[in-house]
């Protein structure tokens, strides 16, 4: 992003797909460290794409 690759969108989307998939996973744990894990991503995620 910082030098504006023409595939920083991309990039940014992929992330946050893998984010959103990160956090579906975690949440079928009930252990606090996946649930933080899942929130995490979660917020992660929507910053990509926000």
């Amino acid at each position: 992003m910082a030098r504006n690759s023409q595939f920083a969108k991309q990039h940014c989307e992929l992330c946050a797909a893998i984010c959103e998939v990160c956090a579906t996973d975690c949440e079928r744990f009930k252990d606090a460290h996946c649930q933080e894990c899942a929130e995490a991503c979660r917020q992660m995620a929507g910053k990509v794409t926000a």
